[in-house]
């Protein structure tokens, strides 16, 4: 028999899931193979907690149907909230304390979490008697919070979402994961009549947590906080939210998410070995001015872009009639292809997949032959248009930079296209110095700041040439307000920061050195490439079963994700392309990477 009497939440409508609960209840929202309100009465009954009671409202009898077919052994009480519309979870929790007899201790869940039996095992193994769930506070959280008492462990004060106003201080709050575990005789004396006291006199539109405040403020009970140590869970209040379950709970379906996002990786946690960034800027300093400068920033419109590109150019010391910032480097590849359609292009092979886009029909030339540069001479020859990438991705392959300009010096009829987003991380320096002293109209430079300054999520990039024709061309294409203000204030601050920005480059560097000889001593490691990037190419020897264990469990037992770029290359060998990030990341990723190899055998069986 159970220990416990359950109740379970299901009343409200879910607003903020529409589109998808205009005709399903949200917990019959399947994660994987599984609804929401399965993966709860499967915890249930994997801890022997059979005395379920469900308050039911919006969609009632889809949810007993379909509670009844999948669980045609389970008794569960259903209690119906008729005012579902018009009230909030105070009111069903007043209403199920009224139906039930309550003759154990209740364990009370909203229906909108997912989660793991390890989670409510703590809570059942807790000696206290009055307990809530709680979890460290991260982004993307929302919902009530609490503080507490680091010495007792006690809750004082339970904060609900509409008490936190726009300067709530999330540091050291906790989020509830809204269960709970109320001893008997308090939902007896106590809470049961407080409850229906106040939502019979006073409003039955807000939350319980707002009941259980009080009651801690008034000292009328002592709620303890156990809080979680990495147990899985998730709430699903909005769409977004279940793609972020869909991460947690079903392995399967965790590098097919990620690797169709390209970006938006703060809602997953994982450490992210795929795309690329600076890890020493911006620094803390920056973060600080940013943060503080955010609501007048977000609250104002940035400057046309004539001005932007005069801040540009005062960050790059150049002309700033020969420059135009972009909203990240992606924004001028559609129009590289408008402007050359119909010429004859030289793009280098592997590269950066957006030129093999916008030029399907180019000729390659292979960067596997490293810094030997005749086959690009010869076959330029048949060429309008030559497509240099320097240093190249995925490869890391650099070129000398004066090689580059004489290369465009020589051949003033061919148009160079040089792409040097990475440039900063390796021996060589930007082509830019050289042509703001002795200009060439047949180059056009492009950068993604992303890379160098470490904020991708800026968009920030630029487009460089002393042709004042390609100029007008672009910034008739560029709309008027083509940055927003956050990234445009960045451009002004970091004018302070350059010595700073310097060291960070020499930091990756030196990281990119030791990361390399790391990875040299694993013994399923052909060649580590060298590089100009803040990345690494590896070659691997080893069986493709191992290759694909090795990715699947970096990503599903140690949350890291790894690029495998060997698609890009011809010779059916397996290519990793490595972020650098700093120290401790690399000697965890090195760690990690170890544990797998040393499960190989175990694993492949």
């Amino acid at each position: 028999m159970s220990q416990y009497q359950v109740i379970i939440l299901t009343a409200g409508y879910g607003k903020r899931m529409r589109p998808l609960t205009y005709t399903t209840h949200k917990t019959l929202l399947k994660i994987g193979d599984k609804t929401v309100i399965q993966r709860m009465i499967d915890a249930l009954l994997e801890l022997n907690l059979t005395d379920i009671n469900i308050v039911t409202g919006y969609q009632e009898t889809e949810i007993k149907n379909y509670l009844e077919q999948t669980y045609p052994n389970l008794e569960i009480n259903y209690i119906h909230n008729q005012r579902y519309a018009e009230t909030n979870n105070v009111y069903s929790l007043a209403l199920a304390l009224q139906k039930i007899s309550i003759s154990k201790d209740i364990i009370l869940i909203e229906s909108d979490l997912i989660f793991d039996s390890s989670v409510l095992e703590r809570l059942l193994k807790s000696p206290r008697g009055n307990i809530a769930l709680v979890d460290h506070y991260s982004s993307g959280m929302d919902g009530t919070v609490v503080t507490v008492d680091p010495e007792k462990d006690i809750i004082t004060n339970i904060i609900p979402p509409h008490l936190q106003g726009s300067n709530f201080d999330f540091k050291d709050k906790y989020k509830t994961l809204n269960i709970y575990k109320f001893e008997r005789d308090f939902c007896q004396s106590i809470l049961q009549p407080i409850l229906v006291y106040y939502t019979q006199n006073f409003e039955s539109n807000s939350y319980y947590e707002l009941i259980l405040g009080i009651l801690i403020y008034l000292r009328r009970v002592d709620i303890f906080a156990e809080i979680l140590q990495g147990e899985k869970w998730a709430e699903i209040d909005d769409p977004n939210d279940l793609k972020i379950a869909q991460f947690i709970f079903d392995k399967s379906s965790q590098k097919k998410i990620l690797d169709s996002s390209f970006g938006g990786y703060w809602n997953y946690d994982i450490l992210d070995y795929c795309f690329l960034r600076n890890m020493y800027f911006p620094d803390s300093s920056i973060l600080s001015d940013l943060k503080n400068n955010l609501a007048n920033l977000l609250h104002n419109y940035g400057s046309t872009q004539t001005i932007v590109n005069q801040k540009m150019a005062t960050y790059l010391l150049c002309d700033e009639n020969r420059v135009i910032t972009l909203n990240g480097a992606s924004q001028i590849y559609p129009l590289l292809s408008e402007y050359l359609i119909g010429k004859q292009v030289l793009i280098p092979a592997p590269s950066f997949g957006e030129y093999q886009r916008i030029f399907p029909q180019a000729i390659t030339y292979s960067d596997q032959v490293g810094t030997d540069t005749q086959e690009i001479i010869e076959k330029s020859k048949n060429c309008e248009v030559i497509v240099i990438v320097n240093p190249n991705n995925p490869t890391g392959t650099t070129l000398k930079t004066d090689w580059i300009y004489n290369f465009a010096l020589i051949n003033p009829d061919k148009l160079l296209i040089i792409d040097e987003s990475f440039i900063e991380f390796s021996s060589e320096t930007s082509i830019l110095s050289q042509l703001e002293i002795n200009p060439l109209s047949n180059v056009i430079l492009i950068k993604s700041l992303s890379k160098v300054l470490g904020v991708p999520g800026l968009r920030l990039g630029y487009i460089y040439s002393s042709k004042p024709e390609i100029v007008n061309w672009i910034s008739q294409k560029i709309p008027i307000w083509n940055l927003n203000s956050l990234a445009e204030y960045f451009l002004e601050i970091i004018l302070k920061y350059r010595d700073e920005i310097s060291d960070s480059f020499t930091k990756t560097m030196d990281d990119r050195t030791r990361f390399s000889a790391q990875l040299q001593t694993l013994p399923f490691v052909e060649k580590v490439y060298p590089s100009g990037g803040n990345f690494i190419l590896v070659s691997l020897n080893c069986d493709p079963n191992f290759k694909e264990n090795l990715i699947q469990s970096l990503l599903s037992v140690h949350n890291i994700y790894v690029k495998d770029v060997s698609s890009k290359f011809t010779d059916e060998k397996t290519y990793l392309r490595l972020a650098v990030r700093n120290t401790t990341d690399n000697d965890r990723f090195i760690n990690c990477v170890q544990k797998v190899w040393e499960a190989k055998d175990q694993v492949l069986l």
